[in-house]
């Protein structure tokens, strides 16, 4: 397992991207197509949002299931990951979905500023949703938007409302919050193993930093995150046509700092997660 580099492919999203790009995949079909793709291309996880008939954020679990069906039947194994987050969704819809027990779900761990909206996540919230996914066997994907996050996470590991070892995803570029700095990026990835050892972690870069966060990862021994939720630009002149020109890319990097995309078996074992379920 050397050298594995779990490639997760955020399909969607909960807000419309510049342009209405019709790569993006909106109804549940359109998403397990793009899933498989991506799955086709290197993914081993798959970050799932859901939208409604118009196109907007949606807690529905209908919606969840259909992809969650759809991805577990076309891509063996992939991991399936459910978001928590809050945008155009109250704090008592977004876990609504958790029931359906998918393989991970994202977990902020602390409250920061979106550029025009306060992202919330107040403690007692994330207890409650940290409790949802211990019973219902989920693994949470930390979420650090900011760096008390981290410090957060590993005092519910104390409380024992998560377990250690954890997964934890680095957020950079996005403004208000951390910015993408690769000394910042050397810092928290040594915190987290000084902290909490064993744990692994991936890091997102948000819009024109995505592919310099990408080559960070990689280099560093993080996992890797790209897609269409976080940026529709492929490179300085052109728009991605996919998510699965994004996935290749990534595994095309790989290569480069002599590591390999995890198959989905593999990503499983570095995360820590059990056998794929079937439909």
């Amino acid at each position: 397992m050397n050298g594995k580099v779990v490639i997760s492919v955020a399909i969607t999203g909960s807000v419309p991207q510049k342009s209405h790009s019709p790569a993006v995949p909106i109804t549940p079909d359109e998403q397990i197509e793009s899933a498989h793709a991506a799955f086709e291309a290197g993914a081993a996880l798959v970050h799932v949002h859901v939208r409604d008939e118009h196109g907007a954020p949606s807690s529905d679990p209908e919606r969840f299931r259909r992809v969650q069906e759809g991805v577990v039947r076309h891509c063996p194994g992939m991991i399936v990951q459910f978001s928590t987050g809050g945008r155009g969704r109250g704090l008592a819809e977004r876990g609504a979905m958790l029931f359906l027990k998918p393989d991970m779900a994202s977990l902020a761990t602390g409250s920061v500023n979106f550029p025009t909206s306060v992202y919330e996540n107040p403690p007692d919230f994330v207890e409650e949703l940290a409790r949802a996914m211990l019973g219902f066997e989920i693994k949470p994907e930390v979420e650090v938007f900011d760096a008390a996050m981290l410090y957060n996470a590993t005092e519910l590991v104390k409380a024992g409302l998560l377990r250690a070892p954890l997964h934890v995803q680095f957020v950079l570029g996005l403004k208000n919050a951390l910015p993408a700095r690769r000394e910042l990026l050397e810092f928290l990835a040594r915190e987290l193993d000084a902290l909490l050892p064993g744990s692994t972690w991936t890091a997102a870069g948000i819009g024109r930093h995505q592919l310099t966060v990408n080559r960070w990862s990689l280099e560093l021994g993080g996992h890797a995150r790209t897609g269409l939720e976080d940026n529709l630009r492929f490179d300085e002149t052109r728009l991605a046509t996919s998510n699965a020109e994004l996935v290749a890319r990534v595994a095309t990097l790989a290569v480069e700092y002599g590591r390999a995309p995890a198959t989905a078996d593999e990503a499983r074992q570095l995360l820590g997660l059990g056998q794929a379920s079937h439909v």
